[in-house]
């Protein structure tokens, strides 16, 4: 047995983990070899359906309505996951295996066989609105920055680099670096999963099933079966497998804002009479309409989107049910609508910046971002040229 092979014994049963890189040619060349020699009698992947369907068909994005993800709020969920698969396939692309192989394979080995197999994760929507919905604000701004970092990344891998994450030693210092930087996302990501993965293979049938994960969850399985299998935990995954309603306080805290800026205006024409409560208005809108005019100037946005940026911001910003990326993306999309050609060549696209830029779908997401971060900054720079005239 391979040295990313753990054998766990339970009552009656003898689960096999093997821990794999998700973008390494020795993990799939092992995960076949291990099925095809050990002949277990099921097989359980990490990923879910949606997922398999995608990789196998690769026509995942070609239903994306980027009007719809707008307009619901999923314009950061969604240039995330695009920035992520980015990562992931430019690793692939170093290494000659695309991300997500080895569970293809060992897929394809169970079916070659005619061992029966079950997809064990959880749905990668939940996940990632779990991990969105839990990460605060300052975290959402880590995590983004993060990602959009690694578009611009041009660092190479090498498959002697990749095998080593799978060694034990490796997979805790990456654990312990994530959870410092993103404990939240953390969490929901690993430790979450841990727990989710070890219930689903647990409850999967045969007596010498195998396992083919990330060996980042390896440790946090092994220990999940061991207390299922002593009845130190349940099987019910209701409280992991649901998107969590948004706190009482982050219901709030989009109002806290437009309502202290309000406040300020409104202190300001009393205090100083119509002529500073109107300078006050001024400076808030040219601030405010400025700064997300450049972000949507950065992301290279149409001239309409940005000028609809500037005078969209300071009123969006005042009003938490929609923000300036809405209005700013919204108006790229109609400007210049996504083409055909541009879901056909999504995921080469994201590998390069000049790809994101030029295909329109994510240009469309770049505007969005770009405006919104710029209205952002803008309020928290116009707030103090308020305080003056409203105290």
């Amino acid at each position: 047995m391979s040295q990313t092979a753990t054998t766990v014994q339970l009552q009656g049963r003898e689960i096999t983990i093997i821990g794999t890189a998700h973008v390494s040619r020795g993990s799939v060349d092992e995960v076949c070899a291990h099925i095809e020699a050990q002949k277990p009698d099921h097989v359980c992947v990490e990923i879910d359906a949606a997922r398999y369907n995608s990789l196998i068909s690769g026509a995942g994005w070609s239903q994306l309505n980027i009007y719809q993800v707008i307009r619901s709020r999923k314009g950061f969920l969604l240039l995330g996951n695009l920035v992520l698969s980015s990562f992931q396939k430019r690793i692939g692309m170093d290494l000659g295996v695309k991300p997500g192989e080895e569970m293809r394979a060992a897929i394809e080995a169970a079916k070659a066989n005619q061992i029966p197999f079950s997809f064990c994760d959880r749905d990668i929507q939940t996940t990632l609105k779990r991990a969105w919905v839990k990460t605060g604000f300052w975290g959402k701004n880590k995590l983004l920055a993060a990602l959009l970092s690694s578009v611009f990344s041009r660092e190479k891998f090498d498959a002697e680099e990749i095998e080593k994450l799978k060694q034990t030693s490796a997979v805790e210092s990456m654990m312990a670096e994530l959870a410092e930087y993103l404990p939240s996302v953390k969490h929901v990501l690993i430790d979450e999963r841990d727990r989710y993965l070890a219930t689903r293979i647990y409850q999967s049938p045969g007596e010498r099933p195998v396992a083919v994960v990330g060996a980042g969850h390896v440790p946090g399985i092994i220990a999940w079966l061991e207390r299922l299998d002593r009845g130190q935990a349940s099987t019910d995954l209701s409280d992991i497998d649901s998107v969590p309603p948004p706190k009482p306080i982050s219901k709030l805290l989009p109002y806290v804002v437009p309502a202290v800026i309000l406040g300020l205006i409104i202190s300001g024409f009393v205090r100083t009479g119509w002529q500073g409560g109107f300078d006050m208005l001024l400076r808030w809108f040219l601030v405010n309409g400025t700064l997300s005019a450049l972000g949507a100037l950065v992301a290279l946005a149409h001239p309409v989107t940005i000028i609809a940026s500037f005078l969209a911001a300071p009123i969006t910003s005042m009003n938490p049910t929609i923000g300036v990326g809405m209005v700013s993306g919204l108006m790229e999309a109609g400007l210049r609508k996504p083409r055909v050609i541009d879901f056909e060549t999504l995921q080469d696209d994201i590998l390069t910046v000049r790809g994101f830029f030029h295909n329109r779908l994510t240009h469309i997401l770049l505007v969005f971002f770009f405006s919104t971060l710029g209205s952002a900054v803008g309020t928290f720079i116009a707030l103090p040229f308020l305080f003056p005239q409203a105290v």
